[in-house]
């Protein structure tokens, strides 16, 4: 009976093993994967402020639109960067004419944290182009806040709407 247990306990502690082994190579592997596209429209969340329990106080927060050329070799070009509210209204259309960005360039718009009429919906349609096919760019929001020594900040991933010419 004992030798059974032992048994049982040894294929558990086995399994275990197994599947920590699978689950560390699935989190620290580097991906293989990489996307490539000759252009796209991305959508970006933007959080001009966020609510504070239990009264739902408004937490203003500036952000950062950070658009980064991941390419080594290409050149890619922004076309436009809009900035919409939470009922989709177009609030401000930021590059008034493309704008390229060298190899491994970034830029960055900001939005102070006064600037509230966005609000808790608020987003950017970035269209982006290149000529040939390139690494797609790191299309992302940065929100950050503080009062009274407590701070807030956080990411918002950009999100695939269209691609194009692939």
């Amino acid at each position: 009976m004992l030798e059974a247990a032992q048994q049982r306990l040894a294929r558990l502690a086995t399994l275990f093993c197994l599947l920590s082994v699978f689950a560390a190579g699935a989190v620290c592997s580097p991906s293989s994967a990489y996307a490539l596209a000759k252009g796209q429209t991305v959508y970006v969340p933007v959080y001009a402020n966020v609510f504070t329990a239990p009264k739902a106080i408004p937490f203003s927060l500036a952000t950062i639109l950070s658009i980064r050329n991941t390419d080594l070799v290409h050149p890619i070009t922004i076309v436009t960067a809009d900035y919409y509210d939470t009922k989709g209204k177009l609030l401000k259309r930021y590059y008034p004419k493309p704008i390229v960005l060298a190899p491994l360039e970034s830029t960055y718009l900001y939005i102070s944290e006064q600037e509230a009429s966005g609000g808790v919906g608020a987003n950017f349609i970035v269209k982006w182009s290149a000529d040939r096919e390139v690494n797609v760019p790191i299309i992302e929001s940065v929100m950050i806040g503080a009062k009274s020594g407590q701070g807030i900040s956080f990411v918002s991933p950009g999100q695939v709407l269209e691609e194009s010419g692939k």
